[in-house]
């Protein structure tokens, strides 16, 4: 299985039409949160009528799994906390989302709301420990944020990070979290786009303006990961205990070259803020 990950595309169109592009090469794509962008001038009922017929012409391509970021809060609950209703309703296009955990081929996949408050806290709990019972060889978890006190989660100054996360990861041990939030991260100093926390291999995308968007891909037949940008292309040995640096890119796999996604480093953006 080949799975492409982004996240944070804050309603870049052309990122957007980008993935489209580029999902069938792939087995899976993972939206690990903030397809939406509440800074936009766009109205924010408009952004989820374009990202939902997004997901839907995706969701004719390949399986894909979208979790909620803080960008995607659109609802409160009866309660009063902040929910994405609109993330919800894509189930209906066959799209795994938040609160749900899907089964492809020997994994199992747990996708997580972004959490506003106790109740919503307390779901996710619920829910990792009710999957725990069904874990397979390999149990990855969609959840936006990246944990606390991991350079994933590092913004230069502070850590952006859920220490609700970490703490879930030491009790469950899942293979692989696989998260956004953090823009900047992989860019700067002491941070990084990769890391292992006990057994659990964490990433984060990060996010660069322009096209085509930064992302992930993981290999699981190879056990390998892949993160490109516009100006770099690195990999990682899963098999291997944690190394850094990462490697550079040196003899791409076929699937690389016929995207032509290693670009020029001189066509580099610089990261913005965590969001």
């Amino acid at each position: 299985m080949r799975a492409l990950i982004v996240a944070d595309l804050h309603y870049s169109l052309p990122q957007f039409d980008w993935l489209l592009a580029a999902a069938p090469e792939f087995d899976l794509v993972i939206f690990a949160g903030d397809a939406l962008d509440i800074g936009s001038l766009v109205d924010f009922r408009a952004q989820i009528v374009v990202v939902k017929k997004y997901l839907s012409l995706l969701a004719g391509i390949t399986r894909v799994i979208l979790c909620s970021g803080n960008h995607d809060l659109d609802d409160r609950s009866p309660e009063g906390e902040k929910i994405s209703r609109w993330v919800g309703e894509v189930r209906e296009l066959g799209i795994a989302c938040d609160g749900d955990n899907v089964v492809i081929g020997d994994t199992l996949f747990t996708v997580c709301p972004w959490w506003d408050g106790p109740l919503v806290k307390q779901r996710i709990e619920t829910q990792l420990r009710d999957a725990s019972a069904q874990r397979l060889p390999r149990w990855i978890w969609v959840h936006h944020a990246p944990p606390a006190n991991s350079p994933t989660s590092w913004g230069g100054k502070r850590f952006f990070g859920d220490v609700e996360l970490v703490q879930w990861i030491e009790r469950y041990q899942p293979s692989m979290v696989i998260s956004g939030h953090v823009h900047q991260s992989p860019f700067i100093p002491d941070g990084s786009w990769f890391d292992r926390l006990g057994v659990t291999w964490v990433f984060n995308t990060g996010l660069q303006a322009g096209w085509p968007p930064v992302y992930i891909v993981l290999d699981i037949g190879a056990g390998a990961a892949f993160w490109l940008s516009a100006g770099d292309a690195q990999w990682i040995d899963l098999k291997s205990p944690l190394q850094r640096p990462a490697q550079p890119v040196l003899d791409p796999p076929p699937w690389l070259t016929s995207l032509g996604r290693i670009a020029d480093p001189s066509l580099a953006r610089p990261a913005t803020a965590a969001g």
